[in-house]
């Protein structure tokens, strides 16, 4: 078997502008054709039109081209060596950021197409099963302003049966404690104790004094982690929310390969690695960021805001993982959200997700969707 071609399908809602944090209303499908006629398929959390480019960029030396360039007539079933030739041939130009981006599209549709190939879940080509069932925690997002207001944005993920649920900070926590300190309070004792709450501060603080009062409160009220507490940059603030008793995690917003981890846990002392799959590396890299993790006895907590195709790669990795740690279950109201692949995923009593079981990441795309919102 051999690869023929990698096709980008860019995907956008009609209206959308980009003007508020939720890239989930356009996507970026990656596709890699052999000619068997056998296809693997992924998307990326990137800019689209980038990702376009990096694929199709013609040969410019032996160290600097485009990644079909790369993998035309090779055999698809070497996925690691795929995924290191990808990063040696394009090293010039990438190594970090978009190019790994690209990468890590085409390294989730070279496992599609392996599980595919061999007849097994990508959760079983992972290793042995753990768990067939994980828990689902949903990210709510603009919190609100009033205790109103937050128990109205919550309500929309336990309404999804949610049982884990990830609050959102806004830059105005930075400047009224009091006020902020009440929308904390409100929010867990409105979902009581036994549901989990998080906090993505998503770089609402941008120095470490902004955000370091309101950790004693993140743990009076029994939160499992603090996500994102500073620009990713600011490895140097990230060490300082250490030593509150709550675990601070990181990585979501721009870490890409296990070498930028590494500094993240080293020096950034975080505790949770979230590591996005679609940028992160692929499935090939976030295995090896998770061991990375073990053996500095850190955790893996994967970020994804896109479809039922990220949702699946994490399902697929969580299932075999040594901790039994929840994965993110977008609340976006965006159609390509929910209707991008024929499949769907609904939370159980239980608050958990089936993992799926089918050949690679067991979605398939839905053609309806896909021709609704392609352009270009």
């Amino acid at each position: 078997m051999k690869i023929i071609d990698i096709e980008v399908i860019e995907l956008r809602v009609p209206g959308w502008t980009g003007e508020t944090f939720d890239g989930s209303y356009d996507n970026c499908l990656v596709l890699v054709h052999t000619d068997e006629g056998m296809t693997g398929i992924a998307e990326v959390d990137s800019v689209p039109a980038v990702i376009r480019a990096i694929v199709d960029a013609p040969r410019s030396h032996t160290h600097a081209m485009g990644l079909k360039q790369v993998l035309l007539g090779q055999d698809p079933s070497n996925v690691e060596g795929l995924w290191d030739r990808m990063y040696d041939l394009t090293s010039y130009y990438g190594r970090r950021g978009v190019v790994i981006h690209a990468i890590s599209a085409v390294d989730i549709a070279l496992w599609d197409l392996r599980g595919k190939m061999r007849g097994k879940s990508l959760g079983r080509l992972l290793g042995a099963p753990q768990r067939d069932r994980v828990l689902a925690y949903g990210t709510v997002y603009p919190l609100g302003e009033t205790p109103d207001e937050v128990r109205k944005t919550i309500d929309r993920g336990l309404k999804l049966g949610l049982k884990a649920i990830k609050i959102v900070a806004d830059p105005f926590w930075r400047d009224d404690l009091a006020k902020t300190e009440n929308l904390i309070r409100a929010a867990r004792a409105h979902v009581g104790p036994d549901i989990r709450l998080m906090v993505d501060a998503a770089t609402a603080w941008s120095r470490a004094e902004e955000g370091l009062p309101l950790m004693p409160i993140f743990k009076d009220n029994d939160f499992h982690w603090v996500e994102a507490p500073l620009p990713i940059d600011d490895l140097d603030g990230h060490a300082r929310f250490q030593g509150f008793g709550i675990p601070i995690g990181g990585g979501d917003l721009g870490l890409t390969t296990r070498y930028e981890y590494e500094e993240a846990f080293v020096r950034g002392k975080i505790d949770i690695a979230q590591p996005d799959v679609t940028m992160a590396g692929g499935i090939t890299e976030l295995i090896r960021i998770a061991g990375l993790a073990r053996k500095l006895g850190r955790r893996v907590v994967t970020h994804g805001y896109k479809s039922n195709i990220t949702i699946a790669a994490n399902l697929a990795f969580l299932s075999q993982h040594w901790m039994d740690e929840p994965c993110e279950y977008s609340t976006s109201q965006s159609p390509l959200r929910w209707e991008l692949t024929r499949e769907t995923f609904p939370i159980g009593p239980d608050g958990r997700i089936a993992v799926p079981d089918r050949p690679g990441l067991g979605v398939s795309l839905n053609p309806e969707t896909v021709a609704k919102y392609r352009i270009g």
